[in-house]
């Protein structure tokens, strides 16, 4: 006889999310290896927050528009002709193709690649080619479906789901700690993307360590940190890690472009991260591709992005967070097929350092046990009716 399947409900029952730090384990490893698991990930945490889709440069003139993928839901957001910043579910509704199917780019009409249909800036169905005949159908009630958007900085947000907080209540206090830093005013430089071969949390698990591998893993970054002064501050739904910085001498490119009187390392939960220096702003934002996978992708700004001195800086700068990065990934993977090894099922929590963790699961636990219950309401009333 097989042995017997734990239900999604027992998975998700064997983390305590009420054990305070000092007493707290991780999640446990099922989480990270459980296809129930993403799944419910994706009808919960990622369709219940808001999400970061791309920047607002991509989007500043009408008919300007970015496309992006939020847990398999693809996304288009356009500037209207009015200068309104409109999103859409990037699906076509005569067979479900995409309609835009670039990154980003300039459109006076979104014209879908299949059939040919064709959307205002507004989602409204303007174009039905050959369509003569058809029997109670009604233009007005077949555009594009409306997501919500917002910005704030650099960054334009969508939520797939009614939200239940603004963008700014979701941002709560963030807004205001971000805001001296002044990153708006940095120039957008490059974007890298990375396919790692572990779940999208291990990598948000490793950013929220509070520094614990930096002087192990990262010995060029951690020579230009304050590791003794390195703090962890948690808020309602994000966290801060901060250093001082130091003049170091392990690595000069990292020591060049790694200045300033302090390190600010801020993470918004579920998956976005902001990265300062002085002069420096890179933004992570993490995407599952599937239990097993996960997409990072890395946008780099500078206070020069138009000297040629400032390219080859800027340049030499990313080089520094490349290797940063290959030494996160190689972890990252290592610690996902640990995770599938009968020798682990759950670690413990550094205090000194691991309070960022500690929110993340936190959050993420109340997200996914909620959404389960939500489900099972759903499901009874369904069943009364």
């Amino acid at each position: 006889m097989s042995p017997r399947v734990a239900s999604i409900r027992e998975v998700l029952a064997t983390y305590n999310d009420r054990a305070p730090l000092a007493e707290a384990a991780t999640i446990p490893a099922p989480w990270y290896t459980d296809n129930r698991i993403a799944a419910l990930e994706h009808t919960t945490v990622f369709s219940r927050t808001w999400q970061v889709v791309g920047r607002v440069d991509q989007v500043a003139k009408p008919g300007d528009y970015l496309t992006a993928n939020i847990a398999g839901e693809p996304i288009v957001v356009v500037r209207g002709q009015e200068g309104l910043l409109r999103a859409f579910f990037n699906v076509c509704r005569h067979h479900a193709a995409a309609v835009m199917t670039e990154p980003c780019g300039h459109a006076t009409i979104l014209r879908c690649p299949y059939h040919g249909w064709s959307y205002g800036l507004d989602g409204t169905l303007k174009g039905v080619p050959e369509f003569a005949g058809v029997c109670n159908f009604d233009n007005s009630k077949n555009g594009l479906v409306p997501v919500h958007v917002d910005t704030w900085e650099n960054f334009v947000f969508v939520h797939l789901d009614e939200p239940v907080f603004s963008l700014q209540d979701f941002l709560g206090t963030l807004a205001a700690r971000v805001a001296p830093l002044q990153v708006s005013k940095l120039g957008f430089f490059e974007r890298k993307m990375y396919t790692l071969n572990c779940n999208w949390k291990v990598y948000v698990d490793n950013y929220l360590d509070g520094g614990y591998h930096v002087p192990h893993l990262h010995k060029a970054l951690s020579s230009v940190l304050d590791y003794s002064q390195y703090t962890i501050e948690n808020d309602v739904r994000y966290c801060l890690q901060s250093s001082p910085m130091v003049a170091g001498q392990e690595d000069a490119a990292t020591s060049a472009t790694r200045t300033g009187d302090r390190a600010y390392y801020y993470w918004l939960y579920p998956n976005f991260m902001i990265n300062c220096y002085e002069g420096y702003m890179d933004t992570n934002l993490v995407l599952p591709l599937d239990v097993d996978h996960c997409l990072v992708i890395f946008d780099f700004y500078f206070a020069d992005v138009t000297t040629e001195a400032g390219k080859q800086y800027n340049a030499q700068s990313i080089a520094v967070g490349d290797r940063v990065q290959d030494e996160d990934v190689g972890i990252c993977e290592a610690v996902q097929r640990g995770l599938k090894s009968r020798a682990y099922g759950a670690g413990r929590l550094s205090v000194r350092r691991e309070g960022g963790e500690h929110l993340f699961h936190r959050l993420l636990a109340a997200d996914l046990k909620g959404g389960l219950d939500a489900s099972d309401r759903n499901q009874g009333s369904r069943a009364a009716d």
